[in-house]
């Protein structure tokens, strides 16, 4: 707890078994009220290490996508009555670190939502980041950064911290399943008003890191692409794409969730 906020660690998982210790050691306790990770319904023992761990854990039953995930997680935390919630992959590749820092940042009102940036100082690379997934990174970055008005140094790390206000207020509930989910939450969270913070982050790019595939890359660009148009048009006033309505639907914080028991 920091500043008498409750701050939760949520992990969206799939195939996590070769990394999933590593990264719950490195968690500082000291601040961290819950841990709560999600299952997508792996083929490993990711949720039996987890529960061993001592973990909330929570399993699909049926694979649902990287976006249904982080749903899942936070309604999860929501039900916790989490005021600072902190999304870290269990793969290893962020630091958690890192995660005080990004949580005092909210904790202390400075921010709404803090992202820790692989781009500042030079960490993608130094990681091991590959040079097309650098620029490709870039090439988003500065496409989004245009067509919305920001100057994030990225919108694409796996590594955030929200508060529970920004978790309630955006419409999530219409976001995608996939991988565009995240993409979505940012442009939403700009939308909206709230106040993004970021912190630079080392980052490490090895065999059991997780990593999406050339084809799932490119799908991922072309909607980072539409939804910076979608953005810059719903800001404008000229079309509200789905997400980007006033009756767009959020968590449904009353959805079944399947806790694992072992």
């Amino acid at each position: 707890m920091i500043n008498d906020k409750k701050v939760v660690v949520i992990m969206p998982a799939y195939n996590a078994e070769k990394t999933l210790e590593k990264t719950f050691s490195e968690i500082y306790r000291g601040i961290v009220d819950s841990i709560i990770l999600v299952d997508d319904n792996s083929h490993d023992n990711t949720k039996e290490i987890a529960k061993n761990l001592g973990i909330t854990t929570i399993v699909h039953k049926n694979n649902l996508g990287y976006g249904a995930n982080q749903k899942s997680c936070y309604i999860a935390a929501l039900r916790e009555n989490a005021d600072i919630v902190v999304m870290l992959h269990p793969d290893y590749q962020y630091t958690p670190k890192l995660i005080p820092a990004m949580a005092s940042m909210i904790a202390f009102g400075e921010y709404d939502a803090v992202v820790a940036s692989r781009m500042l100082m030079g960490s993608a690379l130094k990681g091991g980041m590959p040079l097309y997934k650098y620029i490709s990174n870039k090439f988003l970055t500065m496409f989004q950064n245009l067509f919305s008005g920001k100057s994030l140094s990225e919108y694409h790390s796996g590594f955030r911290a929200f508060s529970a206000d920004v978790l309630k207020a955006l419409p999530l509930g219409e976001c995608d399943d996939d991988f565009i989910f995240d993409n979505q939450m940012l442009s939403l969270a700009f939308y909206y008003g709230f106040k993004m913070g970021e912190i630079s982050c080392p980052t490490k790019y090895f065999p059991d890191a997780s990593s999406i595939n050339l084809r799932r890359s490119i799908k991922y660009g072309f909607g980072v692409l539409g939804v910076s148009i979608e953005y810059f048009l719903a800001n404008l006033g000229i079309y509200k794409s789905k997400i980007f309505r006033n009756d767009a639907k959020k968590l449904d914080l009353n959805a079944e969730l399947e806790y694992y028991d072992i």
